[in-house]
């Protein structure tokens, strides 16, 4: 009798969204997360612990300079990459020229610079890189895009898709390493490429011009004093004056974020828990884009990262009709709630407290509008993490006849990784320049 060969994985980033891989490899057969790789002793030693809890053997633990050791000692055979995005590069090129499969987490990187040598380390080993763009995962996302593909209202000629963050989700990324775009690329790159991609993916199209205006008019010292909410103090654990800030993170309150983070400042320094409105923060809070794609259909954008609701609004208008999607992920937010869940999530892992519901009406022309009939759910992603992880790395235990969508499901290559960076890029050289800019010109490399 033979038996399933055993990938051997190797998870590098050990922070809070590394937890989904590396429990999700765990639960698998076929694989083991052999070594992970991190700065910090404290966070590989907590995801260790995630692994012993799952009765998987601990991986050995490795710094980030000794990477192609690593990959060479513990032979590896599959990497799932969670650092901070600007690193992305550093371990997905070296991991592709060792023949090993390749997991990014989005967005695939957060420059042109980086991208084109992703895209040409691709090309030359013929090697896999999937990004992990998990709201293609979601059944409600999926039934927009049956839709549309089956001609549901015809020809799409223009797209409105605003996204609203609210202000527990949206002030999360001014209190981290992502507030300073040369890590994260801005909130254009690092959140919207989720909505671009989604985009690119429903009308299976590419984007080729960008023009729009970015700002940061909420979060930051100038904006909150202006706006009377700014408290004196730089990071919140041991401040006096964030002990009654709405907007202050208490790490010491949940176990997982004590664990990974303020137990693990004495390893890299780093904070989590900064003050959302002091620097220094170099991305917007609030941002408009006009995208242009190759087809000649147009989309208007708009991402909000201070709001007192948490959702989104996606229409379609096409030659035969129009396509409307509505989801609220929380109808509001009340101030100093803590964190509870147990993986130390303040979005996404489960369902918000005040979650609203989700509304999709197709109206096509000269007839009564359709209200659309939808399974939704608000935790994991809207049910995209876990159907993610089928897809990728298959599934947990017998397949059902429901998982079978999520396991042939077309995960997101490097091209389309790729084509949603290209709209942020562009995105942020308008917000520089005033003019619309060619994705081509910033990213030629392209196929």
């Amino acid at each position: 009798m033979s038996r399933t060969p055993v990938l051997r994985a190797a998870v590098v980033g050990t922070g809070h969204r590394a937890q989904l891989f590396t429990r999700g490899l765990a639960e698998r057969p076929g694989h083991l997360v052999a070594a992970l790789c991190d700065p910090s002793p404290t966070r590989m030693a907590f995801h260790n612990r995630l692994l012993t809890e799952t009765g998987a053997p601990a991986a050995t633990t490795w710094e980030p300079d000794r990477f192609t050791d690593l990959l060479a000692e513990e032979d590896i055979d599959e990497v799932v990459v969670t650092t901070v995005d600007a690193e992305h590069d550093r371990y997905i090129v070296p991991a592709l020229e060792a023949g090993c499969r390749v997991v990014t987490e989005k967005p695939m990187t957060v420059d042109a610079e980086r991208c084109t040598r992703i895209l040409d380390t691709v090309r030359e080993t013929g090697n896999s890189l999937t990004v992990a763009f998990n709201y293609r995962f979601n059944p409600v996302h999926e039934k927009v895009r049956a839709l549309l593909a089956e001609g549901a209202i015809g020809d799409v000629l223009s797209v409105h898709f605003e996204w609203l963050l609210d202000v527990r989700h949206g002030a999360d990324y001014f209190r981290r390493w992502h507030r300073e775009k040369h890590n994260s690329g801005g909130l254009m790159v690092h959140k919207s490429s989720h909505h671009f991609d989604l985009v690119n993916w429903w009308l299976a199209d590419e984007p080729r011009e960008a023009f729009g205006y970015g700002r940061l008019g909420f979060y930051g010292r100038e904006a909150g004093e202006r706006h009377g909410l700014r408290r004196d103090y730089d990071r919140a654990h041991g401040a006096e004056g964030a002990a009654d800030d709405p907007f202050a993170l208490d790490l010491a309150a949940n176990d997982t974020l004590r664990a990974l983070y303020l137990d693990a400042e004495r390893d890299d320094g780093y904070l989590r828990d900064r003050n959302v409105f002091d620097g220094p923060i170099t991305i917007e809070d609030d941002m408009s884009v006009l995208v242009r794609y190759a087809r000649g259909a147009t989309m208007t954008y708009h991402l909000t990262a201070y709001s007192p609701w948490e959702g989104y609004r996606v229409m379609f208008n096409g030659s035969a009709g129009r396509l409307e999607l509505e989801v609220e992920e929380s109808r509001w937010q009340p101030p100093l709630t803590r964190v509870t869940s147990a993986a130390g999530a303040l979005h996404g892992e489960t369902a918000a407290e005040h979650a609203g519901g989700a509304r999709l009406t197709l109206r096509p022309l000269w007839q009564p509008p359709v209200d659309v009939q939808l399974a939704v759910a608000h935790e994991a992603h809207g049910g995209g993490d876990p159907r993610m992880l089928d897809a990728l790395f298959g599934p947990v235990g017998p397949t059902r006849p429901a998982d079978t969508a999520a396991a042939t499901h077309p995960t997101a290559t490097e091209r389309d990784g790729a084509l949603a960076l290209a709209v942020g890029l562009a995105a942020n050289r308008s917000f520089e320049t005033g003019r619309p800019v060619p994705t081509r010109e910033l990213l030629p490399g392209i196929r």
